[in-house]
Order: C-alpha cells, then structure tokens, then sequence
C-alpha cells in the first residue's frame, strides 16, 4: 500500500495559519506536491521536493502516486481538502484507507462567518468547471448561496445571470482572499456590480427576484409556458403524473426516450442535485430546444442524444429507469428499453393515439405491470359562462424489473 498520503489543508494565510500537527506534517515529508500557489505559501525551511501538480491532473494521478508509493508525500490543498477539494479525488484514486488528512476551514465556513450566516441554511455551489446555468436551478426567494467562483471573472458573469433571469435585485457579497491579512470584501445587488474581483474569491447570495417575476416552483409539474416546445410537450398535468410513476431517487440516471422539449429529463433532474439524465431526440431542432430548456432550468449537466431510438442506445450508460414518450411504434424500441434495465429498474411510458395504446396494452398483456389512464378538461369561455374542454386521454403504462 505505501506510506500514508498525507492532505494538509493550507487557508489563504499560508504557513502563519497552520496549527503545528500541520507543519511538522509538510516539514515530514519527502515530497510536497500541490498547485504552484500552494508550495509558495511554505518557508525554506520546509525542505521536501516541492512538485507542482500537471495539467490535467486526474488522468496522471494514478502514475505519480505509483511512483511515490515509497516516500514519505504530502499534498497541500486549498482550504478543507474534502470539500470540493483534491482530497475526494485522492480518496477515490489511493482508497480512503490510504490518506491522513488534515483539514482546515473551508472558504464556505469563512464565508457565512464574514457574512453572519448559519451554514446551515445555506446551498453551496460552484462554477469550477462546472456551467454557470447551473446556479439557476438554486435561485429561489430569500435563498442564500455562496458560489465558488473560478476566477476574478465569475462575480462578472454571475451578475450577468442574475441581471438577465430576473433576480438583479439581489445582493452580491464578494470576499477576496479570505483568510489572508490583505482580505476584503464588497457587496452591490447584481444589476449594480461592476469589475473584476481578485482570482481568490467566494461569492456570496442573498437572492431577490425582480418585481412580476415569477420563479419556478420545486415540485414537477412547472407551467407549460415555463418551456420553449413547438406543441410536443408532456402536458402539465400528465407531466406531474408521469413523474411520480418514475419516483426520481438521487444519483439515479434516466433515459427520456423522445424528449420532444425535455420536460420529463428536466424535471427528473430537478427533483434531486445528483439525478442524471439522458434525453434522447431524433429531430435536431428538438434536441436543441431540449438543450436550450435545459439550461434556462438549472440543469444543463443534461446529455442529449440526437438520432432514431434504438439505434443511438447503445453504447449509452445502463439506465435505472426510462420514460418512453415518443417513438413507441418504432420496431425494438420498447424491447430495448426493457433489455437495457437491471433488477429493480423501472419504465413509464406514455400513449396518447390508438396505435401506441395497443402497443401499450400488449406491453402490458406480455410483462404485467399498471395502466393508468389520465383524463384533463380545462374550463373554456362558452359564451358569457364556461364550459370544460377535455383534452386527449393519455395512457401510462409503469413496469418494474423485480427478476
């Protein structure tokens, strides 16, 4: 296994910062290895080869502890290593079993100290290489986030999307260097921020929606104008009944077969932080617009697949569970939904014409499982009254793996 892989977290105040069971860890060690900003941070007299990590780093991880495997190492980290840090990625690589890590507070903890915050109630993101879009999935009234920033130019670009979805009202506390001597801080709403900000830098939300915006709620089932579609969309309703026969689970990967606007993939990944989804289109356009609303809803980690199921399935990652909403008449498409699913995997698919009613119900005849039929009228002007407008019936069938 090798000597223990020591992770010591360094603040923004470098080597006056650190308790003494983390400077007799680096003076310790053989080899240091970190970002270049970290091993300035340490004295002379802290004499191990110092080793700046290369770029990228995780595919190269494996040989450079291999070859290490013998010496006495210690890696500097920003802050609390586990949180966001190298050290999850060297727990994952080396085994846990393998790392001694000494922690120190993170920017997060230093944030809503400066700020007067209980972390607590507060959503911590990031835009480490991570997309922008995806803060928009955390914007809620009142909510209070601290965002990672990659750099002196992410306060810039997180005004740009708070100004432009609606919340440029919102407060924008910047810190800088925190933790360091020379540490400051400066807050406008987003619509007033101006300038770049150091590179070493948190930022921190009080988010306020402008006047007449109206956000999206939590649970599924969002207005149907909340979506950019040309007519193919899983209706509201049906929608939030669809997504209950799914049952989203976090960390749990759904297949949208036929995602027409991507509302069914959306919602999944909405319903948790770590659902994942793939949707899969056969129109271009579609897949775009699919995209598109993806994005505008906070989850733009959502993969699209544009080409004919079944042909694009295979080769994409083992699904737990897969919503056909399209494309059912089409020879082995349902055969390869229920071929692609393990043990206790689930499948809802939705019908709405006789054609793919019947290939329902043979579905239903060959493998067991539930139907439901779904029924919604709307109230419509008649006159000077109302009268109810039924829409089409849709039919749902929900199959669960249990070999």
């Amino acid at each position: 296994m090798g000597d223990p892989l020591t992770v010591v977290g360094v603040g923004a105040d470098g080597w006056a910062g650190l308790p003494e069971t983390h400077r007799d860890a680096l003076r310790d060690a053989e080899v240091l290895l970190g970002g270049p900003r970290q091993l300035d941070l340490l004295p002379a007299d802290v004499a191990g080869e110092r080793r700046a990590w290369p770029s990228p780093l995780v595919p190269a991880l494996p040989g450079i502890l291999d070859s290490l495997a013998d010496r006495r190492v210690a890696v500097l980290a920003s802050g609390d290593p586990m949180f966001f840090g190298i050290g999850a990625t060297l727990a994952r690589v080396a085994g846990p079993d393998r790392l001694r890590v000494l922690t120190h507070p993170s920017s997060v903890a230093l944030a809503c100290a400066r700020v007067g915050w209980g972390s607590e109630h507060v959503a911590v993101l990031s835009v480490v290489g991570r997309p922008l879009d995806a803060l928009r999935r955390a914007l809620a009234p009142g909510a209070r986030l601290v965002v990672l920033s990659a750099g002196a130019g992410s306060p810039t670009e997180i005004a740009g999307l708070l100004s432009g979805a609606g919340w440029g009202g919102s407060r924008m506390t910047v810190l800088e260097r925190l933790g360091a001597p020379d540490e400051r801080r400066v807050s406008a709403t987003a619509a007033a921020w101006r300038g770049d900000a150091d590179a070493l830098n948190v930022v921190a939300l009080e988010c306020v929606p402008d006047a007449g915006l109206v956000p999206p709620g939590e649970t599924p089932g969002l207005p149907d104008d909340t979506y950019d579609h040309d007519g193919q969309l899983t209706k509201r309703e049906v929608r939030a009944v669809t997504l209950a026969h799914l049952a989203p689970r976090a960390g749990e990967l759904l297949w949208d077969i036929g995602a027409g606007s991507g509302s069914i993939g959306i919602e999944w990944m909405r319903a948790h932080p770590r659902c994942r989804a793939i949707a899969v289109e056969t129109r271009p356009e579609r897949a775009d617009r699919v995209a598109a609303n993806a994005a505008a809803l906070g989850v733009p980690g959502l993969r699209v697949v544009t080409g004919p199921a079944p042909d694009v399935l295979t080769g994409l990652e083992r699904p737990d569970v897969v919503f056909v909403g399209g494309g059912l008449t089409r020879e082995g498409v349902l055969d390869a939904c229920l071929a692609a699913l393990g043990p206790g995997g689930r499948l809802v698919a939705n019908a709405v014409t006789v054609q793919t009613e019947a290939a329902l119900a043979a579905a239903h005849a060959a493998h067991g499982g539930d139907l439901v039929r779904v029924q919604v009228a709307r109230a419509v002007p008649v006159g000077g009254f109302h009268g109810w407008r039924p829409a089409m019936p849709v039919t749902l069938w929900s199959w669960r793996n249990v070999l």
